[in-house]
């Protein structure tokens, strides 16, 4: 069932973002002779209109091949009033953008959906705590609800670390619920050497607590759901990007890089935690297939939009010889990223 939920939201990433370049080319009218989802053998074809759409056997990727745009052969055009290479630059940078930009949108909606279905929260009790911690020394109780930080409300149990960390002081006050009696207690917060998100080491303040997992559902009104969408989605659009600049900077190391099992197999686990979790994780995937596009690599959208911005400041287009050349290095670059997310998903299958 994980597998054929997998397929289903990758298939459904791939769409969206082909239906983007589809719409925005119909829209400058664009000729678009196939919109494929796949690659390879045909499963399944229908003409519809002058578009041939297709189901094709391996469902890694998708296209929409427009008149007079071949990746393959890049010096390859048509000068019809309905061939791509026939619009003008700004056109084209439309259409290539409109691509990623479909997927920053269906995880606006998919964060929005979430809003209004209810996100859910861990509540601010107290869980396990470490044995000699300070949170330990200074009497906190399993069970106990965090309240107030420095005399700053807590809601849910992301603002505790938030706050710890954010304190100017060294000493935190910490006002708690337990037994329903009100009690102040202080806190001398430690700092550890502990790894961040991209796996680098970093200096954090902690007291020794662990959330007890009461989670709570927060609901939001409309105009809350698209206040959260939006600051979701540019959020996590910002640490993808910071994500892509330290691995390219080598900050990160490559084999943080996941491939096709890595995705396949946390979009099987988040389908098995639940609709939040699924729609989650396919909103942070369509962000990812969104900003990985973009990226100025040859044969990816960026790369397109690149040599367009070229053509727009120098009136003229890269000479074919330049333009079929970068585009061969942008698929060996494409090949070898393939290549190393899979083997580092194999390396993580066998421990």
């Amino acid at each position: 069932m994980g597998l054929l939920v997998s397929i289903l939201v990758l298939s459904l990433l791939i769409f969206i973002h082909e239906l983007g370049h589809f719409t925005a080319a119909r829209f400058f009218g664009v000729h678009v002779e196939v919109f494929s989802i796949g690659f390879g053998k045909k499963l399944y074809s229908k003409m519809i209109g002058r578009t041939q759409w297709s189901i094709s056997a391996i469902p890694l990727g998708g296209y929409v091949k427009m008149k007079g745009q071949d990746d393959t052969d890049p010096a390859l055009q048509s000068n019809d009033f309905d061939s791509y290479t026939a619009k003008k630059p700004w056109q084209r940078i439309v259409i290539l953008f409109a691509g990623p930009f479909a997927n920053f949108l269906l995880a606006f909606v998919l964060y929005i959906a979430i809003a209004l279905g209810g996100v859910p929260k861990l509540l601010p009790s107290v869980g396990e705590i470490t044995p000699g911690s300070p949170a330990m020394s200074a009497g906190l109780q399993k069970g106990d609800m965090i309240l107030s930080i420095n005399s700053q409300s807590i809601v849910y149990w992301e603002d505790i670390g938030q706050l710890i960390q954010s304190s100017m002081k060294d000493d935190l006050l910490l006002q708690i619920k337990r037994n329903n009696k009100i009690q102040t207690i202080i806190v001398k917060p430690k700092i550890i050497s502990d790894k961040n998100l991209f796996g680098e080491t970093i200096s954090r303040k902690v007291i020794g607590i662990a959330p007890l997992g009461t989670i709570e559902n927060q609901y939001f009104d409309a105009f809350g759901a698209l206040k959260y969408a939006y600051s979701q989605t540019i959020d996590t659009s910002l640490l993808l990007v910071k994500g892509v600049q330290k691995l390219i900077t080598g900050a990160v190391d490559s084999s943080q890089v996941g491939g096709i099992i890595t995705i396949v197999d946390v979009t099987s686990q988040a389908s098995d935690a639940g609709i939040a979790a699924l729609l989650f994780f396919t909103a942070l995937i369509s962000i990812n297939l969104g900003i990985l596009n973009l990226l100025p690599i040859p044969a990816l959208d960026g790369g397109h939009i690149m040599f367009n911005f070229y053509e727009m400041i120098r009136r003229k287009a890269p000479s074919e010889a330049i333009l079929y050349q970068l585009t061969l290095g942008g698929w060996i670059v494409l090949f070898c990223l393939m290549f190393l997310g899979l083997y580092n998903d194999i390396n993580r299958l066998l421990g």
